[in-house]
């Protein structure tokens, strides 16, 4: 399985760190540094697969010979903490040839070197004995400032600013994932790689911890380490936190879905009491209007009670009166 890596590290003298010894080491090479006089010579260094320097178009000669190449990046430095190199460290899909590997390798030097102007010692170093026969892995060692016809001039700002620095780091993880998964598309590979962090990718795998050649050269051979005990303390913890994580998780998926049953639940009853009101209402507008019916019927009836009353008494009134007035019982002359 293709897994993905990048990371840039800087080598500084505030650190202890020469860019000679840095150079010496990777390439399995011997370099005196002439700043300081130390001899670096690791010639008997294994593991070392190719090693090739990467030049700016306009380089000089003398750039080519790593030795001279690198007592001229310290030169180049005056103060005492000064960054006097900068790494790229890259794995290598061991999915593709040597001869592949090798190739995408000093194909991502040479866009550094395009976009930068500085110059890329690249050495490509076989997985360690003991170790993951996968680990294939190169070392992009470059230095911090352009390299020109007349030799080191400007730093490469844009990859220490604070602002501009982070994203352009995010640009090469991202071109080297591109890289990769074009070249192992190329060979007809299924495999591909991401530059993304796991949480980006929604995946719940638990990330592993680099632990250096140094730690893990002690493990090998059955000696515990501290940063060992303390990288699998974190996977614990993280897997632990994973699983609790997915646990709430379900919790609240489980409440989401028992919130939906009611609320369907709800709308379903909300409905039936709608209809039931909505019958309620007709009804009582059909009563309403057979009551205002009645009522028009029992006041025309009352009005034509009336009526018929004051025509008798219109009718009665003369005579009444004549009996009264004439020789009626309650006459009196």
């Amino acid at each position: 399985m293709a897994s993905y890596h990048l990371s840039v590290k800087s080598v500084s003298r505030s650190a202890g760190r020469s860019a000679t010894a840095a150079a010496a080491y990777r390439a399995a090479d011997r370099i005196r540094d002439a700043r300081t006089g130390e001899l670096w010579d690791f010639r008997r260094k294994g593991g070392v697969e190719h090693r090739e320097i990467v030049l700016p178009p306009a380089a000089p000669a003398w750039a080519a010979r790593r030795e001279a190449l690198w007592n001229a990046a310290e030169a180049a430095e005056r103060r005492k903490n000064s960054t006097v190199a900068r790494e790229f460290e890259i794995a290598l899909p061991a999915e593709l040839s040597a001869g592949e590997r090798r190739a995408l390798a000093i194909r991502f030097a040479r866009e550094l070197v395009d976009r930068h102007g500085f110059v890329a010692d690249v050495c490509l170093h076989k997985p360690g004995r003991g170790g993951d026969r996968r680990n294939h892995h190169a070392h992009i060692l470059c230095s911090t400032r352009r390299l020109t016809a007349e030799g080191f001039a400007a730093k490469t700002r844009e990859l220490d600013d604070l602002k501009r620095g982070p994203a352009e780091v995010t640009r090469w993880r991202a071109r080297w994932a591109e890289l990769q998964n074009e070249r192992l598309a190329d060979h007809g590979c299924a495999e591909r790689v991401d530059h993304r962090s796991l949480e980006a990718q929604g995946l719940e795998r638990v990330p592993t911890h680099h632990k250096g050649p140094a730690i893990t050269a002690l493990e090998r051979r059955g000696i515990e380490t501290r940063v060992g005990w303390r990288f699998e303390e974190e996977r614990r913890l993280e897997a632990q936190t994973r699983l609790e994580r997915a646990a709430e998780l379900g919790r609240l998926a489980r409440e989401a879905r028992e919130l939906e049953r009611s609320i369907v639940a709800l709308d379903t009853d909300i409905g039936a009491a709608l209809k039931t009101r909505a019958g309620a209402e007709q009804s009582a507008a059909q009563a309403r209007a057979k009551a205002r019916e009645a009522w028009k019927h029992w006041r025309a009836e009352q009005d034509r009670v009336k009526n018929s009353g004051r025509e008798r008494e219109n009718t009665n009134e003369p005579e009444r009166t004549r009996s009264r007035t004439r020789d009626g019982p309650d006459y009196e002359p």
